[in-house]
């Protein structure tokens, strides 16, 4: 192992010990340092985010035994832990320390990574291909490994990504899962200028984020959230918004939109596939409202709609997030930012959602 100095031998950050509400969360200030491994390199962590996926997986959520929304922050759900599967499909194992978006700097590298690359800063591509593995035969960071709550994280060399950018560490480490999660969205759903784009749940991580980047890409954005975001969604890129509870179909008409780009799920799913027009794409990575929903087969293939589930990632997708950053092209929204010792108050902030964007973590 090569290291810029000598690393100490225990850090601070936080273990998720269990299913259920904050108090799994345990802010330690003696883990051990994880050394970087043949292929790794070792990151000491400047700034993390809270995430959806963070809390789903503290709650149980991921659970096939739990069928409702996602608001239980505060209490999680009676979740059955062989049946509350981690990303990659196995059961999630406790103690994990999570955090799905890492920035900060390479201090140390493993066996075959290059040791000019200490010193450098880096973003962690999350969706964390397996050597030799198939597509969608993935990790996911924070999930199956430990993430970014804490001072220091190793990955695979090939997962660290250079990012060259005047932003701060706190707004870099909004961009990782949230930025990748709607780009992914809008690339597998095709979305082109000038085409009328739905986004439920807009005022959100990801939601915020494919507002700013369907905008990016000329397409006219329909933003779907409380009417107190209206005006912060206005600035970012949203051409036309629509109120949380409204009916889309009454507002918009039916088969009046390309692409729905869907966060929410729940009871109303079944309306934002009547907007759609003939060949319209539907894409998802979210389901806040509630995972169950109601499917009419003949709305689907009279219509000749395509239903896209979006997680895995091609490598492209991180890469083009990258080359906005370089250029100046995007700045993620960042909102607040708190101490990871305070990850419990940041937590209740994100789920309480009277923001606009991403909640940021910095790690001491």
């Amino acid at each position: 192992m090569a290291a810029a100095a000598a690393l100490p031998d225990r850090m601070h950050g936080v273990l998720l010990t269990g299913f259920g509400g904050p108090e799994q969360l345990q802010y330690r200030e003696d883990l051990p340092v994880p050394l970087p491994r043949a292929g790794e390199v070792l990151i000491r962590v400047s700034a993390s985010s809270v995430n959806n996926t963070d809390i789903n997986t503290r709650v149980g959520w991921y659970s096939k035994t739990v069928d409702g929304p996602t608001q239980h922050a505060s209490v999680g759900f009676d979740a059955d832990r062989d049946a509350a599967p981690s990303w990659g499909g196995a059961a999630l194992q406790f103690p994990r320390i999570q955090g799905a978006d890492c920035c900060g700097h390479i201090v140390a590298v493993g066996a075959g990574a290059d040791s000019a690359r200490i010193g450098q800063r880096v973003l962690v591509r999350p969706v964390l291909r397996k050597p030799g593995a198939a597509p969608y035969d993935f990790d996911y960071f924070g999930s199956e490994c430990d993430g970014g709550f804490a001072q220091y994280a190793r990955v695979a060399d090939s997962a660290a990504m250079a990012v060259q950018s005047q932003l701060s560490d706190a707004e870099l480490a909004c961009l990782p899962c949230a930025y990748s999660t709607a780009e992914n969205l809008l690339t597998r759903a095709r979305v082109q200028a000038g085409e009328r784009v739905l986004i439920t749940g807009a005022s959100g991580g990801v939601g915020s984020a494919a507002v700013q980047l369907a905008h990016m890409r000329g397409a006219h954005v329909i933003a779907q959230a409380d009417a107190s975001k209206h005006a912060a969604l206005d600035a970012i890129g949203a051409s036309h918004t629509l109120g949380r509870d409204i009916d889309v179909v009454q507002a918009l008409g039916k088969e009046s939109v390309a692409v729905v780009i869907d966060l929410v799920g729940g009871p109303t799913w079944p309306s934002r596939l009547e907007l759609l027009q003939r060949g319209g794409r539907y894409a998802t990575a979210g389901a806040i409202a509630g995972p169950m929903v109601t499917l009419d087969l003949r709305t689907l293939y009279l219509k000749d709609l395509q239903l896209l589930g979006c997680t895995w990632q091609d490598e492209t997708v991180f890469e083009q997030l990258l080359g906005y950053v370089a250029r100046g092209q995007l700045t993620p929204l960042l909102a607040h930012t708190y101490d990871l010792r305070d990850i419990a108050q940041a937590q209740a902030a994100f789920v309480a959602k009277r923001f606009v964007g991403k909640i940021a973590l910095k790690i001491p």
